[in-house]
């Protein structure tokens, strides 16, 4: 029996990437083997162990023969006649089908490491069309590397997969994890910019595929596409760190402009109701975790009021915290101002700019959290009122915060009298 690393961990360490977890693949031996080395069996499919003392996830060398549609449509044979150069031969690009031998010589039967010199991802045999997962790794892998390009041949394979209805196999779960994984790499945008031009886009996400060609007045989006816009969005998304509920919200925030008439167009009035609305279905439907379907509904819902919020009064800023539950969930709150950042940031031109409504809101919640609501209370106790009139004193209290910690902002902001007004409001249709 003789181990290999394989995969992932052989491919960053050619590309000089910080090493990253092993995967092992054993030839020539057998489960029993395994076990009697004190290997612990986790695999249910196939036979997948765990190294006694460093953990890492050692498989038995396999083929396997499509049986059905879907990725779950395999059957597995795993025996001590499979040799090395098979197992890698059933894997998605060349760049992941290297391994490295125990003394550290390179495995390379199809040329992965000649295409990551070339910077292309290529698949390593017409067996990639059987697993539909492929495709969107593929995106995702294309996400990672934006300076990697796709060889024409494995583009028309996966554009094969989508009209042969191989995607329309996959299980929400399955889409979720690539969808998940791809919004959280160096270049999201090219994760979409590639399942459009497969043609999955718009089998898996109808409801984003449809903003393409969907214009918004240029005076307020130069880049006036809404897809286009979409694909700066996240782009924003991505300088800025943000985690996932964020990209997640910010790739729902305006479904609802691919449902606008189009003889309503460039104007998209109710798109935010809209758009709330696709994103809780789309949510559903790929069974999107919750802190990631809760911002996404907030953030379609407020964007615009969050917008607009420079010249708002502070009634106004303290009814929109309360319709974001931001007293509640701060954090959540500052997702929101976050995502919001990076929606104005999506704008041809705009990628650099400030956005005061952050600062400007962030600092309302704040005020509004340090009211001494205990001792307004208490007060209201002691003179006998109850119930709605407490309530009223504590959102008298709140209300007086704010407007003046807004007077004392816009004072700052202008270097004169609180009367002062920055004139910041963003236009947002």
């Amino acid at each position: 029996m003789k181990l290999y690393v394989v995969g992932g961990a052989v491919r960053d360490g050619l590309l000089g990437l910080p090493p990253s977890d092993r995967d092992w693949v054993a030839v020539g031996g057998t489960p029993e083997q395994l076990l009697a080395a004190g290997y612990r069996p986790v695999g249910r499919d196939f036979p997948v162990f765990l190294h006694p003392q460093t953990g890492e996830e050692v498989a038995l060398a396999r083929t396997e023969r499509k049986s059905g549609r879907g990725y779950h449509g395999f059957q597995f044979h795993a025996a001590p006649d499979v040799t090395l150069e098979q197992d890698l031969a059933r894997r998605d690009l060349t760049i992941n089908a290297m391994a490295r031998d125990e003394d550290g010589r390179l495995v390379d039967p199809y040329g992965g490491e000649r295409d990551l010199r070339a910077r292309v991802l290529r698949h390593v045999s017409d067996a990639f069309v059987e697993d539909p997962v492929r495709l969107l790794r593929v995106a995702r892998f294309a996400a990672r590397w934006p300076d990697f390009s796709i060889a024409p041949e494995t583009m028309a394979l996966m554009r094969r997969m989508v009209s042969d209805g191989e995607v329309d196999a996959l299980v929400p779960e399955r889409v979720w994890q690539e969808l998940s994984r791809g919004l959280m790499e160096a270049h999201p945008a090219r994760l979409f910019e590639v399942l459009r031009e497969t043609g999955a886009l718009q089998r898996l996400l109808p409801e984003v595929a449809r903003l393409w060609g969907v214009p918004q007045r240029p005076e307020h989006h130069p880049e006036v596409d809404t897809g286009v816009h979409l694909l700066r969005v996240l782009q924003a998304c991505a300088r800025a760190a943000a985690p996932l509920p964020v990209r997640w919200a910010c790739l729902c925030h305006d479904l609802g402009k691919g449902e606008t008439p189009p003889g309503l167009w460039p104007r998209h009035h109710g798109h935010e109701a809209r758009s709330a609305g696709l994103a809780r279905a789309l949510g559903e439907r790929l069974r999107v975790p919750t802190d990631c379907r809760e911002l996404a509904d907030v953030v379609a819902r407020e964007h615009g009021h969050v917008h607009r919020s420079q010249g708002l009064p502070a009634a106004a800023v303290l009814r929109l915290l309360e319709r974001c539950d931001a007293l509640r969930r701060p954090d959540r709150f500052q997702a929101l101002l976050l995502a919001c950042e990076c929606d104005l940031r999506g704008r041809a031109g705009r990628e650099d700019a400030p956005y005061p409504p952050r600062a400007r809101l962030s600092a309302a919640l704040q005020a509004v959290l340090q009211a001494d609501t205990a001792a307004v209370t208490r007060q209201a106790l002691a003179e006998g009122l109850q119930g709605p009139a407490i309530g009223q004193r504590v959102h008298e209290a709140r209300l007086a915060a704010l407007a003046q910690a807004l007077d004392c902002t816009r004072a700052d902001a202008t270097g004169g009298s609180a009367g002062s007004s920055t004139g910041t409001g963003l236009p947002v249709r």
